[in-house]
């Protein structure tokens, strides 16, 4: 007979703690946001950042790395996490923006608009790699942080969930590059796509990707030269 309620998947990864976040609530920094990011590798829609505020003394459970969950996993601690956190923020830089901007900028740019939208004045931050994105405001960078620190752990499911939901929302006006399970990335069938009919509006059009594809029907965006580009 079988069971009518499938079985929940064992996590047997190590869990993400607070001890970055605890050492920094010990040394007066009150307020403590984790930032991660996705979409920077796609060849189609947005780069998207989620920063999350843990709050002090309170663990939230099973979650961790975005990668290491699937997608049911993070949709139900999407919800978990919106109701744990002390503050949630989500930004995107747009797939034009990453052309018009490169990626490092265009994700300097997702990290002030994720901060901001917090709404709270943010005392440090703890962000996964090690690469300082924010820069104007005391940052930790920690590798594979994702792995080690709860608040970007949380973050990293934010972000995956928001941005699987706008590229789900995508395959239903492009159908043909089939974005809903691919969310952007080059899998066979994306390129196979692109090879066959070119991009859509919402291709990343400046990558060196795009430079054999055939143009259909849709002007490609050209980037502006070193020497015209104002100040970021």
């Amino acid at each position: 007979m079988t069971d009518p309620k499938p079985r929940r998947r064992r996590l047997t990864t190590t869990a993400p703690g607070l001890g970055h976040e605890q050492a920094l609530w010990a040394s007066a920094s009150t307020t403590v946001a984790g930032i991660d990011e996705v979409g920077r590798g796609a060849w189609a829609g947005p780069l998207t950042l989620a920063a999350v505020v843990a709050p002090q003394g309170r663990r939230l459970n099973r979650v961790r790395d975005s990668k290491m969950l699937t997608s049911s996993d993070r949709e139900v601690l999407f919800d978990r996490i919106m109701d744990w956190a002390d503050a949630v923020s989500v930004a995107h830089a747009s797939h034009r923006e990453c052309d018009e901007l490169g990626m490092s900028a265009a994700q300097k740019l997702a990290a002030q608009r994720v901060l901001t939208g917090l709404g709270v004045e943010v005392d440090h931050v703890l962000v996964d790699g090690p690469w300082d994105f924010v820069e104007n405001r005391p940052v930790t960078t920690l590798v594979k942080g994702d792995r080690i620190s709860l608040s970007i752990a949380a973050a990293s499911v934010i972000a995956k969930v928001t941005r699987d939901r706008l590229m789900r929302d995508w395959a239903e006006q492009f159908p043909a590059y089939a974005f809903a399970d691919n969310k952007g990335y080059p899998c066979p069938r994306h390129q196979a796509t692109l090879a066959r009919v070119g991009p859509c509006p919402i291709h990343r059009q400046s990558w060196s990707f795009m430079d054999d594809l055939r143009w259909t029907g849709l002007p490609r965006f050209e980037p502006v030269s070193a020497g015209q580009q104002g100040l970021f």
